[in-house]
């Protein structure tokens, strides 16, 4: 089934995914199951081999849900090697300059707005798809976010965000928070100001704007200052969680 979360991102509706770094499919059709519109295939902080992702895309699919790759690096080999194997758009990470961004699009755009190696790959139906079509549908559909995780990439930020072929502008609230000096703190009154900030580059120029929050009050709060691309824990830490919860309410005698 056919991922629509960029044609609704586009829409102006919001979509809440999370991240995976465990390679269980089923574990994919459970976040399907439990609501998510999309989830994050995190190749950058866990352990994740290629022909997993490609497997977690399978079984996000069966469901309609997005399937996010986010790469180990802005490597352009990295990025295709992501959507080749079927990932409905990409996450890169460290993105702080226009070169940077451009780095990242030559990965995950054909030509004009990219480099894009060509292939028949899984993407393309393994050749199935005419492929003049596909080179089309391929830009058109795929999503691209890239990271803005520290204050280089905030500098940058009105440059970058006009370059065409970039859909979400994702800020990595703990990793900023690490560049302000103050590491995991989510109440520093700068890292809401560059918050803040995103937002309203992303009304100016047409994009969307995404993060990362850790509850649903969070995400909510979010979701009222403009963010759409919501991207709530990582789900190994969310059924932790929710199992300590449960099991500290059980009365043991």
């Amino acid at each position: 089934m056919k991922s629509t979360l960029k044609k609704r991102l586009m829409a102006g509706e919001v979509a809440i995914g999370t991240f995976v770094t465990n390679p269980s499919p089923d574990l994919i059709e459970i976040i399907a199951l439990g609501g998510f519109d999309f989830v994050v295939i995190d190749a950058e902080h866990g352990d994740l081999a290629i022909h997993q992702t490609k497997d977690l895309i399978r079984a996000a699919e069966l469901h309609g849900m997005g399937a996010i790759t986010r790469v180990t690096e802005n490597s352009p080999p990295l990025v295709t090697r992501a959507l080749d194997v079927g990932a409905h758009g990409v996450q890169v990470p460290q993105v702080n300059t226009v070169e940077d961004a451009l780095r990242a699009l030559k990965g995950a755009k054909y030509f004009p707005l990219g480099e894009r190696g060509i292939a028949m790959p899984r993407s393309a139906a393994y050749g199935d798809k005419d492929p003049m079509a596909y080179f089309k549908e391929a830009n058109r559909d795929t999503l691209v976010s890239i990271h803005i995780e520290n204050l280089t990439g905030y500098d940058h930020l009105e440059e970058i965000i006009q370059i065409e072929g970039i859909d979400v502008i994702f800020l990595g609230p703990f990793d900023m928070s690490q560049s302000l000096g103050t590491p995991g703190d989510m109440t520093n009154p700068r890292l809401q100001e560059i918050s803040e900030g995103i937002v309203a580059l992303c009304q100016k120029y047409g994009k969307i704007a995404g993060t990362f929050v850790t509850s649903a009050e969070a995400a909510n709060k979010k979701i009222d200052e403009g963010y759409r691309f919501i991207g709530l824990h990582v789900f190994d830490t969310f059924i932790l969680k929710a199992s300590q919860r449960e099991t500290a309410l059980i009365k043991k005698v």
